[in-house]
């Protein structure tokens, strides 16, 4: 990666940053939605420019989709369905983070390359906390439609099957960085993220 593209990227961070802190106040949420949103804009031809890219179809298929699809949601959901569309816009993210880990981990156990430490933990990091996302997402938006009791689900042991959970977690993890590669293990760790989620 050249040192402009990781000063695009940088940038985008930055702006992101600044994006979220302006988020926090109403006066000055439109800017910090802006800024935001100029962050995305240099991420994205960033990649798009000096990224190694075989076809643009299937990007500029999406972008389509995304922006018809964006665009009906922006026409149909009332004010009064704004949370549900947030706690589902979250999922998705975080359904899209986990989704691009797996790719990552996918590519690397496919082939004859080692991966590099780093990019091992990253690629976790991104499934589990994706993970977790995209199902505590879909479980509060079927709570905010009404889908599914908005009363706390509470059963015996819980506290200790959460703490059981948490470390089958870390065991995964760990397992995954001692022996990288392990397809099967790797599915166990995403499984056992979805269910944290709920």
């Amino acid at each position: 990666m050249s040192p402009l593209v990781k000063l695009l990227y940088l940038l985008a961070a930055v702006l992101f940053i600044l994006g979220l802190r302006g988020l926090s106040s109403p006066a000055t949420a439109r800017g910090g939605n802006r800024l935001a949103a100029i962050g995305m804009l240099i991420a994205i031809v960033a990649t798009l420019v000096f990224g190694e890219i075989l076809s643009f179809t299937g990007i500029v298929v999406a972008m389509i989709l995304g922006s018809l699809i964006g665009g009906i949601f922006a026409k149909t959901v009332k004010m009064t369905g704004m949370p549900q569309m947030v706690a589902l816009l979250n999922g998705f993210g975080g359904g899209a983070s986990a989704l691009v880990a797996s790719a990552e981990f996918l590519r690397y156990s496919a082939g004859n390359e080692a991966i590099p430490l780093s990019t091992n933990i990253s690629i976790q990091l991104g499934v589990l906390i994706g993970a977790v996302t995209f199902s505590g997402s879909l479980i509060a938006f079927g709570k905010l439609q009404e889908l599914v009791t908005g009363r706390a689900v509470t059963y015996p042991l819980q506290k200790t099957f959460n703490a059981f959970m948490f470390l089958g977690t870390l065991a995964l993890m760990v397992l995954l960085v001692v022996s990288p590669g392990q397809v099967t293990v790797f599915y166990a760790l995403v499984a056992v993220a979805l269910v944290l989620g709920v």
